[in-house]
């Protein structure tokens, strides 16, 4: 499972074409998957073990209400990694992040409200405004030429016409960028002096990289805590997606109540008990093991560097700061608008399409570097014998 270096080895692509997950089912075996949020690493040993003690036991009933299990672990998790305990009386287990961002934002705005959303950002986020009730208002990250920032001024206007809360990603992706604690700060400050709200999407934050210091919304100021509700997975650092559990999380009474307004016992009851149970092992027993998995995320990340400027030298990118995508810019290279169509139709190598995550992600693709290096450098193998249809030079 761990090779010498410390670092997760994936699992073998004869068994991982055996998966039935949305990575590997949706494409032909000619096809590297390399699109969709999963990763390749077999289970961690100890939610592996939890599962089977379930299996054997029959435990495959209801999640109770009052189980908090997972927030509990999380809880944990983010005392001792992140400096912020969370109260767990205060997190709301349920499906996944995607159903406590359409949740949060029923209990905190009104059919019609404006909810910022900062692209490129994960695609689904407009789609979670819009079945909230609310209207997506695009404030756009501010790019200088070397790295990504929120445009608070931007954010600032836009409340100050009317939206009523921001939808934060938080590590974002598909940068990998994790937001200084000032601008988070500054954030919940606007929050506050506009009476809107931040809903904060978290579930990549237990994969930040080494050294890298990630801030929970939530810890950062009164505001923040009285403005703020954030989301909780283990989902994307254990690969938990298909067990279906994560946390509403808030930190102040008044969010507490707004939340409750929500049917909570059918929102417990819709997560899932296996989820609940991996969550628990896997922040609670799999600490060890997400450093490892984190470790080859980040080796990969250097591989890639590498291979790019040796076979793909117009196609750039920033090193990103937490989880296990890379985001790809081809726009010099002349793929197009959609390079993962072109990479898709020409390499076999199906990546996350730019253009989805708005429109500031035309002529980039996403790349999930949570693989084993022989298929990273088979996918850029692949890739750099790609002719685009109008090449720069």
């Amino acid at each position: 499972m761990t090779d010498g270096n410390g670092e997760v080895r994936a699992d073998p692509i004869d068994v991982l074409r055996r998966r039935t997950s949305e990575k590997w089912a949706l494409h032909g075996d000619d096809v590297l998957p390399m699109f969709v949020a999963e990763t390749d690493f077999p289970l961690a040993p100890p939610i592996r073990r939890a599962l089977e003690r379930a299996l054997a036991d029959g435990d495959t009933g209801y999640v109770a209400v009052g189980d908090d299990r997972a927030a509990s672990a999380i809880s944990r998790f983010a005392r001792d990694r992140w400096g912020w305990e969370p109260d767990p009386e205060h997190m709301l287990t349920t499906t996944d992040v995607g159903i406590v961002i359409v949740e949060a934002l029923r209990a905190l705005v009104e059919p019609g409200d404006g909810v910022i959303i900062m692209p490129p950002v994960y695609p689904p986020f407009p789609d979670f405004v819009r079945e909230a009730g609310g209207v997506p208002v695009s404030v756009p990250l501010v790019d200088d030429g070397t790295a990504w920032s929120i445009d608070l001024d931007g954010v600032e206007t836009a409340l100050a016409a009317g939206a009523r809360a921001v939808l934060l990603c938080s590590p974002h992706n598909p940068l990998g960028l994790v937001h200084p604690r000032g601008v988070l700060e500054a954030l919940a400050d606007l929050a506050g002096r506009h009476g809107a709200f931040v809903v904060s999407d978290e579930i990549h934050a237990p994969l930040a990289h080494a050294g890298v210091g990630f801030t929970p919304f939530l810890s950062v100021s009164e505001a923040a805590r009285e403005h703020g509700v954030a989301a909780l997975s283990g989902s994307k650092a254990f690969n938990l997606a298909g067990l279906k559990c994560a946390c509403i999380t808030t930190a102040s009474e008044r969010t507490r109540a707004l939340v409750a307004r929500r049917p909570t016992e059918e929102l417990v009851a819709r997560a899932g008990l296996f989820g609940v149970i991996a969550t628990q092992a896997g922040f609670d027993e799999s600490r060890d093991w997400l450093d490892a998995s984190l470790a080859t995320v980040e080796a990969n990340v250097a591989l890639l560097e590498r291979l790019l400027a040796e076979r793909l030298p117009d196609v750039t990118m920033r090193r990103p700061h937490a989880s296990y995508l890379a985001w790809l810019d081809f726009r010099r290279a002349g793929w197009g608008d959609d390079p993962a169509d072109a990479a898709l139709r020409q390499a076999r190598v199906a990546l996350a399409n730019g253009p989805a995550f708005g429109a500031e992600g035309r002529g980039f693709a996403r790349l999930n570097l949570a693989c084993a290096p022989d298929v990273l450098a088979a996918a850029v193998d692949r890739l750099a014998r790609v002719r685009p249809a109008s090449p720069t030079r």
